[in-house]
């Protein structure tokens, strides 16, 4: 290769074509020429590239159906809704204000059934979602309750490029984030949609198919990429524990979990570590039908329990798994399919769970 170059150099001078134009034309290097750091460092570049230079219009869909809830709306009707549209969270419209004043998430519904252990008529009742808001600060706050203390609502300009709205949603540890428009229209309302993580990365996956022959780490297998959550036995260190629970675990245990680590979901294993699902935040909305959370006592109900009404009220699913041996490219095209949030990593014949990567950590990766 130097020896053709050093030709070509030789060629080019002898004819006088040499110009500062054509020291640029050169090729590439190759994969395999590139260390880890540089691999890296080339498609935090051109991602960076891609969504600094792109707002939240080329991810959003020009027409789309959207829920908003009123807070004056009674808790147990805004549940029901949010069960049977499938939502695990929806925007809250406060007319007085005129504007969007807060989320309803499925972490509200977990902390209401904890409080309704206590109080059978939190939910009976037609307490509105304001008042519950106001509530949750007193239930749940305590003295160290730093978390639970009212903040501003979380949001971003329809102005705003991909970079900006991707890094409040990680750094916020939340899902989605309402957009606002810039400048008021006829309309007077200023909320537009809802921006999430994996509607940048299905637009990104889009762009990156472009600069795959450029980005060589799209083409490395997981095993040699520093993302996700391990398993201790990989031997892979990771900023969070790897947390799994077995079927027989208390419901509780799972809910204390998802909500104290500040994570969306759990994988579910048997007693030889295999995979059997997994459990997230939004799957105890399927206890909202036909108000299952009432006659159900949240202590004694088991992850096997809950899972059976998933599976009763929704049916059987797939669970989205990926192996250490995938590439990043294909990590990050299945975490681009709509409904997915997350990839269990998996060994192939055994299904025993190594490790999770979620579209949380793609970003944390990939924005450096």
């Amino acid at each position: 290769m130097k020896c053709l170059w050093k030709t070509m150099y030789n060629l080019l001078c002898s004819q006088s074509l040499l110009s500062e134009e054509l020291i640029w034309i050169r090729m590439p290097p190759e994969p395999s020429s590139q260390n880890p750091s540089m691999q890296i460092a080339v498609i935090r570049h051109v991602v960076s590239g891609i969504l600094l230079h792109n707002t939240i219009y080329d991810v959003v869909p020009l027409s789309s159906k959207l829920t908003v809830l009123d807070t004056q709306l009674p808790v147990k009707q805004a549940f029901k809704i949010m069960h049977d549209e499938g939502l695990a969270l929806v925007p809250l419209w406060d007319d007085r204000q005129g504007t969007i004043t807060g989320m309803l998430t499925a972490s509200d519904f977990v902390l209401i059934l904890r409080k309704l252990q206590r109080n059978i008529q939190v939910i009976g009742n037609e307490e509105p979602i304001s008042a519950w808001k106001e509530a949750k600060l007193q239930f749940y706050g305590g003295p160290d309750g730093a978390a639970m203390q009212r903040r501003p609502l979380i949001h971003v300009k329809d102005s705003d490029n991909l970079v900006d709205v991707a890094l409040t949603i990680i750094r916020n540890e939340i899902s989605s984030v309402p957009i606002f428009k810039c400048m008021a229209d006829s309309s007077g309302v200023p909320f537009l949609n809802l921006a999430t993580l994996q509607g940048i990365l299905k637009f990104l996956c889009s762009k990156l198919q472009e600069e795959a022959e450029g980005c060589s780490l799209l083409h490395n297998q997981l095993l040699s990429i520093p993302i996700g959550t391990w398993s201790p036995h990989t031997g892979r260190s990771s900023s969070r524990q790897l947390r799994t629970l077995l079927l027989s675990s208390p419901l509780n245990t799972c809910l204390d979990i998802l909500l104290q680590d500040r994570v969306s979901s759990i994988p579910i294993v048997d007693d030889n570590g295999s995979l059997r699902d997994v459990y997230s935040l939004s799957d105890i909305m399927a206890l909202a039908k036909n108000d299952v959370y009432a006659r159900i006592e949240l202590e004694q109900v088991t992850v096997q329990n809950a899972l059976d009404v998933q599976y009763q009220v929704h049916g059987r699913r797939q669970c989205h798994t990926c192996l250490q041996t995938s590439t990043l490219l294909e990590v990050l095209e299945g975490l681009s399919i709509p409904g997915v949030r997350r990839l269990v990593v998996i060994e192939q014949s055994t299904r025993f769970v190594e490790g999770i990567i979620s579209l949380r950590d793609v970003f944390t990766f990939l924005l450096g």
